[in-house]
C-alpha cells in the first residue's frame, strides 16, 4: 500500500491577504514620489516646448530681416524685444505688470521653500495661448554676438501652482547668435555659459534662498532635458 503525501497547491487566505498588504503599504510610500516624478516630467515638457517655440520665433525673427544674428535684426530695445514677442508668439493677454496678474503669479517659491516676490516694472508680460506666461527684458550693455542680451523669463504654466522657481518658474537668456541657454555670472558675464558653469550657477543660485532665479535652466540643459532635482 503506497501512501501518497498531499502537496500543497498555490496560497492559502492570509498569505494572500498578507502579500495585499505589503503591496499596498509599499505603494502608499512610493505613490508620492511617482507623483512627483510624473509632475518633473511635466513641467520639462512644458519647458521644452517653450525652448522649440522660442528657438523657431527667433529664426523667423532673424530671417525675416536678412540679418546674420539678432541685434543686426533688430533685437535692440525694450520695445523691440516686446514686438517679437507679440509678432512672433500667439498672445493671449498682455499685463503690465509682472506679479499678481493673470500673467504671472504674486508670489513664487525657492526649490527650498522661501516664499520670494518676484517683480519687474520695466517690461510688460505676456500670457501665451497654451498658458505659458512671458517676459523680455532687454540689457542692452551686452547685445552683442557672445553675450546673453535678453532675460527672458518663462513660467509653463502661468499664474497657475506650484508657482516655484526651478519647476514651472525659470530664466532663459537669449544671445545674438539665437543660442538660447543660462546666465554666466561668474566668468565673461553672461556669456554662454559652459557645463561646469552651468553646474555652478545651479548650486549658487537655483538651490538656494536668493532673489536671483539663474542656473535652474542650465542644469536642465545639462541634464539632457531631465529635472533630477
Amino acid at each position: 500500500m503506497f501512501l501518497f503525501k498531499r502537496i500543497k497547491m498555490g496560497f492559502t487566505l492570509s498569505e494572500v491577504l498578507v502579500t495585499l498588504a505589503v503591496i499596498g503599504v509599499v505603494f502608499v510610500l512610493t505613490l508620492p514620489q511617482l507623483i512627483q516624478n510624473y509632475k518633473k516630467k511635466v513641467y520639462v515638457t512644458q519647458l521644452h516646448s517653450v525652448y522649440n517655440l522660442l528657438s523657431q520665433a527667433l529664426l523667423a525673427y532673424q530671417t525675416d530681416s536678412n540679418a546674420v544674428n539678432l541685434v543686426e535684426a533688430g533685437l535692440q530695445s525694450q520695445e523691440a524685444a516686446e514686438e517679437f514677442i507679440l509678432n512672433y508668439f500667439k498672445v493671449v493677454e498682455t499685463c503690465e505688470t509682472t506679479s499678481g496678474t493673470p500673467c504671472f503669479a504674486g508670489l513664487y517659491k525657492t526649490i527650498s521653500g522661501k516664499t520670494i516676490l518676484v517683480t519687474n516694472t520695466k517690461s510688460k508680460s505676456y500670457r501665451l495661448a497654451n498658458g505659458t506666461a512671458i517676459r523680455a527684458t532687454y540689457n542692452g550693455e551686452y547685445n552683442t554676438a557672445n553675450n546673453g542680451f535678453i532675460t527672458m523669463a518663462v513660467d509653463v504654466n502661468g499664474p497657475k501652482a506650484p508657482n516655484t522657481r526651478g519647476r514651472d518658474y525659470f530664466v532663459l537668456h537669449l544671445y545674438s547668435n539665437r543660442v538660447i541657454d543660462d546666465a554666466e555670472l561668474f566668468g565673461s558675464h553672461y556669456g554662454p555659459p559652459s557645463r561646469e558653469a552651468r553646474e555652478r550657477m545651479f548650486n549658487t543660485y537655483c538651490l538656494t534662498n536668493t532673489q536671483l532665479s539663474y542656473g535652474c535652466f542650465g542644469k536642465i540643459l545639462n541634464d539632457d532635458w531631465e529635472m533630477n532635482y
